[in-house]
């Protein structure tokens, strides 16, 4: 597996490992992803710190986990954009509907100010 899953109280980080979220990975983090929406959770932070080129397989994984958050009334953070990735993003012009921030403890605390609303 080329994922970490780390399950909090409220939420789960998901982190990929790899430099790479492509064809070859980008199916399994997407079965991942609707397992933990299936397992009920509804908010995911998806940690691509490591992660140094994304292809449009690994854009439809990060896709798919948006939807499956707003399906459950809950929040979907991408956070640990590389530069290449960050590019790619506002050029898809995917920042203007997904929610990022720089790093998973950004993303923790933006969670926690969300839960105390």
């Amino acid at each position: 597996m080329e994922f970490e899953i780390t399950k909090k109280e409220d939420h789960s980080v998901v982190k990929v490992l790899s430099t790479k979220l492509d064809t070859n990975n980008a199916p399994e983090l997407k079965s991942e992803l609707v397992v933990l929406g299936n397992e009920g959770e509804k908010n995911i932070i998806l940690d691509l710190s490591e992660c140094t080129y994304v292809d449009s397989s690994g854009l439809s994984s990060i896709l798919v986990a948006n939807r499956l958050c707003e399906d459950a009334i809950g929040a979907f953070i991408l956070c640990g954009l590389q530069p290449d990735v960050e590019h790619l993003i506002h050029i898809s012009m995917l920042h203007t509907v997904l929610l990022i921030t720089k790093d998973a403890d950004e993303a923790e605390k933006l969670l926690e100010e969300k839960g105390k609303l």
